[in-house]
Order: structure tokens, then C-alpha cells, then sequence
């Protein structure tokens, strides 16, 4: 190839390369501008393919996608990617988890179903999940990941690597106090900022999410239940693309602040803490659990693929 050909794809392919630097998006600090700008500039394009999780094995179990990772990896995973989406203008990466309950419920509701689909990864938050993986599955889970305990693996990580967090939901009471515990345990975490789950309207669901996208935590937790998490995620995730991940929670504020307290090591070891919490709930629990937990296992045993 002559000379002069050679100059000129080197000086194109360096002009290409300048080109989509410039191009790269950072967040604007002021939320009023990212309203501000058309609807098409503000979509974000091809995020899920490069994000971390979707690189993690997974199994069918039950119905639902369940990514192989132990709590250890899955607290440095989700440290790493919020870490790396700090200061970028993206739509947070989205962390979900199942158990017999949302097994049950994704089976029967196709609506459900499709929310949990549109999670980036999906743990097994029940032992019946990774009871099934070890005799149904080629890699099996290597444990149970409860989001009750991930979320100490995921502090003592932040603490590590300076990654902020908020906590939004639960009630007013039980918020609180976990936040405070929780800054009692950890005072070298980031904790930037709390509030309760419950909203009077749309719009302050809308200010809840302008003062978080304000703040710019590297994690976010929700704490509401299904499908209540869920369904917030689905409404406001573009409403939060200063923050690095989401996860749902259920109920780890309740457990966080004493309010609930946690069934013995034995009884979460065998799979049966669904049991503990019937016993402390049994007018809300106890139908529920009835109903959900033998089709829950039918699918487990069923719908679990290699």
C-alpha cells in the first residue's frame, strides 16, 4: 500500500477515534437539564450488552433465568459495574431476586413474568432454588444469595472502594432505624441518603426520584416488596440514570432495623425460613404460603433446565 493511502486511514481511523470520545455522554449535574433535552437524546442505546451481569452464567430454575454466582462475586460485580457507570449518563443496571413466592407468581402472571425479564440479573434468594440446581443443573448455584446477607457483603465492599449508597423504602419508622443501625455498623459507608417507600401521589414519586438522581448514589436499594419494586423500577428508571445499580429488596429493611427478626442459621440452611415467617405472620402469611409453595416446587422440579 503506498505511503500516502497509509497516512490517510491512519489520520481517518484517529479522527474516528477522537470522534467517539467526544461523543461519550456524561451525566449533567443539574437534573433540570436532562429534562430539558429532546426525548431521543435522552435514550440510552445498547446498555444491556455491555453490561457485567450478562456475562454471568445462568440457569433456567423454575421459570426464570437464575445467574450462577455466589454472594462473594455478586458483591464485587455490583460494586465494580456502579463503580463504572459513576459520573456516566446511563440507565442504572437493575438487580432482582426470586424465590418460591415470585416463582409462583411469574408462573401465573405474565406480567410479572415479563418485569423479571427485564431484570439485568436475577439471584436465587430460597434454598429450594439451589436444593434443585445441584441435582437438575450441570453447574449448580453454589449458594443461596439472601438479600439480607448480600447487602453486608456489598457494604464491607464499598466501604473498600468508596461506592455510595441510598436506601429507599419500608416505613418511615423502620427506614430510619435501619439507616441508623446500619451507619452505626458501617461508619466509613457512604450512606448518602434514606426515605420510606410510600408516596402520596405520581408526583411525589417523581421528587423522591429527582432528590436520588441529585444525590447520584453508586447503589441504590428498594425496599417494597413484589411487585412493588418492580414496578417502581419499571416507572422511574429513567428518571435515575445518575445512579449506578438498582436492587430490590423485599423486606431487608424490616430485618435490618429488628423489626423482623431472622429465623435460625439451621432453618435457612434446610430451606425452611419461609416457615419461621409463617409462624410470625400467620393471618398474612399463612394462605399465601399454602397456596404459593407447593406449585412453586411443582415448577422447580419442572420447568429447571440445564
Amino acid at each position: 500500500m503506498p505511503y500516502v493511502q497509509i497516512v490517510q486511514r491512519s489520520l481517518t481511523q484517529a479522527a474516528g477515534a477522537e470522534r467517539r470520545l467526544l461523543d461519550r455522554r456524561v451525566a449533567p449535574f443539574s437534573i433540570a437539564a436532562i429534562d430539558s433535552l429532546p426525548f431521543g437524546e435522552r435514550r440510552v442505546s445498547g446498555e444491556r450488552r455491555r453490561t457485567r451481569f450478562l456475562h454471568w452464567k445462568r440457569n433456567v430454575i423454575g421459570g426464570l433465568p437464575i445467574v450462577v454466582a455466589d454472594r462473594t462475586e455478586t458483591a464485587r460485580g455490583m460494586v465494580d459495574e456502579a463503580l463504572k457507570r459513576r459520573g456516566l449518563w446511563r440507565y442504572p443496571a437493575y438487580m432482582t431476586s426470586t424465590n418460591g413466592e415470585v416463582t409462583y407468581r411469574c408462573a401465573v402472571d405474565p406480567a410479572e413474568h415479563a418485569m423479571f425479564l427485564q431484570a439485568d440479573a436475577i439471584h436465587a434468594d430460597g434454598m429450594p432454588h439451589v436444593f434443585v440446581s445441584r441435582y437438575k443443573c450441570d453447574v449448580p448455584l453454589p449458594e443461596r444469595v439472601a438479600t439480607t446477607d448480600l447487602f453486608h457483603d456489598v457494604a464491607r465492599e464499598a466501604i473498600a472502594r468508596g461506592a455510595s449508597m441510598f436506601m429507599l423504602g419500608a416505613s418511615e419508622d423502620s427506614n430510619r432505624l435501619a439507616a441508623e443501625l446500619v451507619a452505626k455498623r458501617y461508619p466509613d459507608l457512604k450512606l448518602i441518603g434514606r426515605r420510606n417507600g410510600f408516596f402520596a401521589d405520581q408526583d411525589e414519586e417523581i421528587t423522591a426520584c429527582r432528590q436520588i438522581a441529585e444525590l447520584a448514589p453508586d447503589i441504590l436499594w428498594v425496599s417494597m416488596g413484589v411487585p412493588r419494586e418492580q414496578l417502581f423500577i419499571g416507572r422511574n428508571r429513567h428518571r435515575l440514570t445518575t445512579v449506578g445499580v438498582i436492587k430490590t429488596s423485599g423486606g431487608l429493611f424490616d430485618f435490618l432495623s429488628g423489626s423482623k427478626p431472622r429465623a435460625p442459621q439451621w432453618m435457612q440452611q434446610l430451606g425452611l425460613e419461609w416457615a419461621w415467617r409463617m409462624a410470625l405472620e400467620p393471618r398474612r402469611l399463612g394462605m399465601r404460603y399454602l397456596k404459593t409453595n407447593p406449585y412453586a416446587m411443582y415448577l422447580l422440579l419442572t420447568q429447571t433446565t440445564r
